[in-house]
C-alpha cells in the first residue's frame, strides 16, 4: 500500500474537517485559509501521484476518504449559502428588509 499517497488524502480530509468546524463556528476567514492549504495539498498529491499508484486496498481506503471529503464539502457549502447570499446582496447594493 502506498502510504505516502494516502497520507496526502488523509491530510486533505483533515483540512476539510477543520474547514467544516470553522464554517460551523462562522469563522469564514479560517475556512478560506484552510481552503488554501487544501489547494497546496492537492497540488502535492497530483505531483506524487505521477510516480506512484495505489493498490486495491489503498484505492478502497482512498474512496472512503474521498466520500468523507465530499460530505464535508457539501456541509460547508450548505453553511456558506446564507453568507454568500448576503455578500451577493451587499455587492449588488440590495438592502436587507426587516419584516
Amino acid at each position: 500500500m502506498d502510504t505516502q499517497l494516502l497520507s496526502y488524502y488523509e491530510a486533505i480530509e483533515q483540512a476539510s474537517a477543520d474547514m467544516l468546524a470553522a464554517a460551523k463556528a462562522g469563522n469564514w476567514d479560517e475556512v478560506v485559509k484552510l481552503e488554501g492549504a487544501c489547494v497546496l495539498l492537492i497540488s502535492q498529491l497530483k505531483h506524487a501521484a505521477r510516480s506512484s499508484a495505489l493498490d486495491a486496498e489503498a484505492a478502497r481506503t482512498k474512496s472512503r476518504i474521498m466520500q468523507r471529503i465530499l460530505i464535508n464539502d457539501a456541509e460547508i457549502r450548505h453553511l456558506a449559502e446564507p453568507w454568500l447570499q448576503d455578500l451577493d446582496d451587499t455587492l449588488a447594493g440590495r438592502r436587507k428588509t426587516l419584516h
